[in-house]
């Protein structure tokens, strides 16, 4: 681990023998580093081993095909418009009446039509100044919620005017 070379002492007596006298050798200190060495990998492999590394986490998207067009009573969609202030308005069909909503109160109401009505399809509208983190949001609260039939859209200027001002 450690050593220490000492010198050996020399002369008669301990007294000084004048102009000739040697300064007395310095001893010298050598530390082993094999064991710190050691020490070091087994940490090393040890934290190797016992780390937990994270899993790419995957949304699957189903996308439908470019051409395909599927007819959906209006009955059936209901529209949530978000804006980029987290501001979010519904509306049952393309010609119901806009209701606020707030995000606390998305999952409760969406789980409540969808009671009512189980063919019931979420169209999530976004202003295209929207932070992303609103979508996100918004599709945990799908996801927690259990509401499996939704798609998303960006609004288009004139929906973001007539619904923003009306």
């Amino acid at each position: 681990m450690g050593g220490l070379d000492v010198a050996g002492h020399e002369g008669g007596g301990g007294k000084k023998s004048g102009v000739l006298s040697h300064k007395k050798k310095r001893s010298r200190i050598s530390i082993d580093m094999t064991p710190f060495v050691d020490i070091a990998f087994l940490l090393l492999i040890f934290f190797m081993v016992t780390t937990v590394f994270r899993l790419p986490q995957a949304m699957e998207l189903n996308l439908p095909p470019e051409e395909a067009e599927v007819q959906v009573a209006e009955s059936n969609v209901v529209i949530l418009y978000v804006y980029n202030d987290g501001e979010m308005v519904f509306r049952l069909g393309n010609d119901g009446p806009l209701e606020p909503i707030q995000f606390a109160g998305l999952r409760e109401t969406l789980a409540d039509m969808l009671a009512q009505n189980d063919k019931l399809i979420t169209l999530v509208k976004f202003d295209r100044q929207t932070a992303y983190h609103w979508m996100v949001d918004v599709l945990d609260e799908f996801l927690v919620g259990k509401i499996t039939r939704y798609s998303f859209d960006a609004m288009t200027p004139a929906e973001a005017q007539e619904v923003k001002g009306g």
